[in-house]
């Protein structure tokens, strides 16, 4: 795969998206951010990027792919609120599906080179039998999200086989960082660290012990980088063509906890609330084949990573 000359970075004002933005121009490639701001936000997308206010399911999308001549699309925009996704099925549905075959449609008639689409290991695998949990083990999603983002990577699969277009799904693990919005399931590391700098009270749901693999959010961006400039990808299924992004450690909510307020240098009172009905006991992902085939490995150790995101979130609250 040559590099990406002319980039489309779908959700590119949002927490993810925008640092990915960031990276694709510091790499010198032209960059088009595509979002209905309906949760990104306008100053988030880098002042060199061109911006489209509009959603995937936008008449005007035509247009744009005609005059972007797009080589890479990276698809970031989503609904992702697991919970949201069981109050309102629908919605999740036209967001993260019927929306995902909008833009594989332009991406096929305007012959684009490779879309890189984000997939979540935090739901597509259930609630797993092997921890960390490798790209072939069996999935078993237990919300609409989860459904949604597997859908989609059959989908991809599907205009592969039919239509030759190439692709790559990177399987997210719980990521954090600088620019985490601190609302929703989502924002773990945000929420806890806006109370905490703010010296309110946290809530734990459960006894606490769940554990996910927390991911930062620079390292992500490496990954995105690399999936943009590896060779093609072939084989049969899904899994041929996906990579989990984590770290392989599982982090508790109460060791999480523990590390914000230690790193804050202030204590917080825990609230308990009853466990949430449907919530993963474990998560956590083996990214041994990102390491082996891309390249990739996450570079940034969790109490770092905290730091910056605690500086931030300081910046954001002045």
């Amino acid at each position: 795969m040559t590099r990406p000359q002319r980039v489309l970075v779908t959700g590119g004002a949002g927490f993810i998206g925008s640092h990915v933005a960031d990276r694709y121009l510091a790499e010198g490639c032209e960059v088009t951010v595509l979002d209905d701001l309906s949760t990104g936000r306008r100053d988030r997308v880098p002042a060199d990027a061109s911006f489209l206010e509009m959603g995937l399911d936008d008449a005007r999308l035509e247009d744009a792919f005609s005059a972007g001549r797009f080589d890479t699309v990276n698809h970031h925009a989503a609904q992702v609120d697991v919970r949201r996704s069981v109050a309102d099925p629908l919605l999740d549905a036209r967001s993260n599906v019927v929306g995902l075959i909008h833009l594989l449609e332009r991406a096929r008639r305007h012959a684009v080179g490779r879309v890189i689409y984000v997939s979540s290991g935090g739901v597509v695998y259930g609630e797993p039998q092997a921890i960390p949990t490798p790209e072939d083990h069996e999935k078993l999603p237990l919300s609409p999200y989860g459904v949604g983002k597997l859908a989609g990577e059959h989908y991809l699969a599907c205009y592969a086989a039919v239509h030759g277009l190439d692709y790559v799904s990177l399987r997210y693990a719980n990521v954090y960082g600088q620019r985490q919005d601190p609302h929703g399931e989502a924002g773990v590391v945000a929420i806890f660290g806006v109370r905490i700098l703010a010296g309110e009270p946290i809530t734990i749901f459960g006894d606490g012990e769940q554990e996910r693999d927390y991911v930062y959010v620079g390292d992500v961006v490496e990954a995105n980088w690399l999936a943009s400039v590896a060779e093609p990808r072939s084989g049969q299924g899904i899994d041929a063509r996906a990579w989990n992004i984590g770290t392989g450690r599982g982090t508790s909510v109460n060791e999480l906890a523990d590390r914000l307020m230690r790193i804050a240098g202030r204590e917080v009172e825990r609230r308990p609330a009853p466990e949430r009905a449907g919530e993963l006991r474990r998560s956590v992902l083996d990214c041994s084949r990102a390491t082996a085939e891309l390249g990739w490995s996450p570079r940034t150790d969790l109490d770092d990573g905290l730091a910056r995101t605690l500086e931030h979130l300081k910046k954001e609250r002045r």
